[in-house]
């Protein structure tokens, strides 16, 4: 997978090539990641790449004959077929669902805006997605674009080492995760749960359900609204409300 990230501030999205989940995938080339500023396609004097609203309005604007320019350059070198994808706060909130969707591009250009935004008939006339990491507003979309990497290269194979740790992440069957124990077994007078302890892998794979079915109901309804449960699971998510009115009742 090669990731091309179009931005003016690179220097805050390359340190992903020296750290943590992305490091290691860039060191085993099981990705790639390239960063390009628009600035150096502008043909100003002072590679000025934005300039005032229409309209009026407090901000700037980024331009639209740098970033066009930026992009084809970007896709000679990478994909002409590459899918742009624009970080906005006016774009589809992501998900899992389309972290998982987007990590199948095999060539993947992201947009980050800055200011007030870009102009729009860039948007119309070259992006193809536009999406959003959630409702608030943060400075630019270097950091949007740091998670959206950060989500896809972890779903790719081989990146995490053991596949399964992928799969059993929260948001992956639609649910929050189960609670996670290490050693030792009693901190604080906190005992680790005595199912994860019997060795019993079906016993423990039941407890965890039932944890992130209870979970996700009582954190996240939305997220259970969307589910339909199996009569297993409605069994293990009532023993769950059981147990916590049990626990809290004492």
């Amino acid at each position: 997978m090669r990731i091309d990230v179009i931005t003016l501030f690179p220097e805050l999205v390359v340190t992903m090539r020296d750290h943590g989940v992305v490091g290691r995938a860039l060191r085993e080339k099981l990705v790639d990641l390239e960063l390009t500023n628009p600035r150096d396609f502008s043909k100003d004097a002072n590679n000025r790449v934005d300039d005032r609203p229409y309209g009026g309005g407090p901000g700037i604007v980024m331009q639209y004959a740098p970033l066009a320019k930026t992009l084809e350059h970007v896709k000679s070198i990478s994909s002409d077929k590459a899918k742009v994808v624009y970080l906005s706060p006016q774009g589809q909130r992501l998900d899992q669902a389309a972290v998982r969707n987007l990590s199948q591009c095999s060539n993947l250009i992201l947009l980050c805006g800055r200011y007030e935004g870009i102009d729009e008939r860039f948007i119309e006339a070259h992006v193809d997605e536009e999406w959003s990491i959630g409702d608030y507003v943060i400075s630019g979309g270097e950091l949007a674009s740091m998670v959206l990497i950060d989500a896809m290269v972890r779903t790719l194979p081989g990146v995490l080492g053991d596949d399964q740790s992928a799969e059993q992440e929260s948001f992956e069957n639609g649910l929050l995760d189960c609670p996670h124990y290490s050693r030792p077994e009693i901190v604080d007078g906190r005992e680790v749960p005595k199912e994860l302890i019997t060795g019993d892998h079906k016993k423990i794979a039941s407890w965890r359900l039932k944890q992130a079915l209870g979970r996700t109901y009582t954190r996240r309804p939305d997220l259970m609204e969307l589910k339909n449960l199996s009569d297993q699971e409605q069994q293990l998510l009532n023993e769950y409300l059981v147990e916590v009115k049990a626990k809290n009742e004492r």
